[in-house]
């Protein structure tokens, strides 16, 4: 809970605890949300290495937000932090299984621009590597679903479009570049493909 509460808008955290019970609400009030504190502290200490502690909350809280998303239809999870938000599923690079992952979107042309930030994270996310591997994706979009075809630009391309399109509706970005010290790496989904809904 904790997790998605870190992410959700106020109308999504609002929305998700109202359909919680009661008692549900109560626990996480009174004890779950100082216990999450804690434990996030716990977490990003520099004690030991938290890094495999990271990698499994992580995984965990995507597979929470990614059946949320589908039992809601996107009612939950289907924006963050102002964006809207779609299920992006590829094939995972090296085991070929099907991995689905909650991931902000912007329109733009006809199809969807999509940005491996990582929140400012210092190494490209898993999801986008799968990515940039793959020529075809399956997108969710609320109750809708496609196929995509998935397109990395070049260098150039990518610098004009993380300039006029990414900054220019989103300037928080720029933060997530200066945190990461990388270049954010940007994908073109184009589609949804012809007799591609599901």
């Amino acid at each position: 809970m904790g997790q998605l509460l870190a992410v959700a808008t106020p109308e999504e955290a609002a929305l998700f605890m109202g359909k919680l019970p009661l008692p549900v609400r109560l626990i996480w009030r009174l004890a779950g949300r100082r216990k999450y504190v804690r434990y996030m502290r716990r977490v990003r200490s520099d004690a030991g290495n938290p890094q495999p502690v990271l990698k499994m909350l992580m995984r965990r809280a995507n597979r929470v937000a990614v059946a949320l998303y589908r039992r809601s239809s996107g009612r939950i999870g289907g924006t963050a932090k102002g964006l809207p938000v779609m299920l992006l599923t590829v094939p995972g690079r090296s085991s070929g299984l099907p991995r689905a992952t909650p991931v902000a979107f912007l329109e733009h042309d006809g199809g969807y621009l999509v940005a491996g930030t990582g929140g400012g994270a210092k190494t490209e996310p898993q999801w986008f590597r799968n990515l940039r591997a793959t020529p075809r994706a399956h997108i969710q979009l609320g109750d809708r679903q496609y196929t995509v075809a998935v397109r990395v630009p070049d260098r150039t391309e990518r610098d004009r479009l993380w300039q006029e399109v990414v900054l220019a509706r989103e300037p928080l970005f720029a933060r997530y570049e200066h945190r990461s010290g990388r270049v954010i790496p940007v994908a073109i989904l184009v589609g949804p493909t012809p007799g591609s809904t599901r």
